[in-house]
């Protein structure tokens, strides 16, 4: 067995146990499978929030307080571009451009995106494997109270106030997976492969979307932990109580573990959660994530649950 760990991600929470894996194991050994569902074009120029996200976390160049951006940003485009009459609802700050300008170069260039992601961590140092879920367009759309909205429309322009009816993701099933996502998932030398405490709906499930990633998690031989992102029967941060309510859904960690049903082995539970009787193995320690050290200590007790696991 290798020291190998994959793990499913999207936004701030699975940036937050991406970086505990890089810093409780060797980073060179972490693999990031991440969500493109929600990028989009803004002002002209190819975003995606998640890929920056981690980019920004594993790099050291994150906004601590924020969880998003990069820290000791500035903001005189935007202020050029409000001057202007410009859309400013989606802020694009000064730093944050490089990205989003040298992407849209390259993708112009016909570089495919998996390649600009694996650059752009080489550029910053960072040892983890960076993965886009795939290099087709796939497009997260959330039917609301006010209508269908793209995601970011309905996530930063809308806040997540309309009430949430369905998702769905526009050209996922004739998607491809990236190069070596599947590859990841199918290991068998591999030590585990984790699903990150991202927003199950918005996040993790277009990952899934794609039909090779799903079937490569259904059918891989190696022990699969997900994080809940459910803490203390709430979500800590972002709308995903929020959209369970609305889907019709009670705020439970065994639903989560049902909304996996037949893709993982086990749920890491926070220990501050009502006892619920699961479907899959279950361990529980604090899975709140406020500093570093939590972080690491998350990580690590996944590691550990999985390997439990696999005994």
């Amino acid at each position: 067995m290798s020291g190998r760990v994959t793990v499913l991600t999207g936004g701030i929470g699975g940036a937050k146990l991406v970086l505990g894996l890089c810093r409780a194991m060797s980073a060179d050994e972490v693999t990031a499978i991440v969500n493109t569902g929600d990028d989009f074009v803004h002002l002209g120029l190819a975003v995606s929030p998640d890929i920056d996200t981690l980019l920004y976390t594993l790099a050291g160049k994150s906004n601590p307080v924020q969880g998003w951006g990069r820290a000791e940003e500035t903001w005189s485009f935007m202020e050029a571009v409000r001057s202007l009459g410009g859309e400013d609802w989606f802020a694009l700050g000064d730093g944050d451009l490089a990205l989003h300008v040298l992407r849209t170069q390259r993708l112009r260039e016909g570089h495919l995106p998996s390649a600009i992601v694996a650059d752009f961590a080489s550029a910053w140092g960072i040892s983890a494997t960076m993965l886009p879920m795939s290099n087709d367009t796939v497009t997260t759309r959330v039917v609301t109270s006010e209508g269908e909205l793209d995601f970011q429309h309905y996530f930063v322009k809308r806040r997540c106030a309309p009430s949430v009816r369905s998702i769905h993701v526009v050209g996922a099933e004739t998607a491809r997976a990236a190069p070596w996502v599947v590859e990841s998932l199918l290991d068998e030398d591999s030590r585990a492969i984790l699903i990150a405490p991202s927003n199950p709906f918005l996040s993790i499930d277009p990952i899934l979307a794609v039909p090779e990633i799903r079937r490569a998690l259904s059918e891989t031989r190696v022990p699969v932990v997900a994080v809940s992102p459910i803490v203390a029967g709430d979500s800590v941060k972002g709308p995903t109580a929020k959209i369970m309510r609305e889907l019709g859904f009670e705020v439970r960690v065994d639903v989560i573990a049902q909304h996996y049903a037949g893709l993982i082995d086990g749920l890491l539970v926070d220990e501050r959660d009502p006892p619920a009787v699961l479907d899959v193995a279950q361990a529980r320690v604090d899975t709140l994530m406020k500093t570093l050290d939590d972080r690491v200590r998350v990580a690590r007790a996944a590691l550990d649950f999985a390997d439990s696991l696999r005994r």
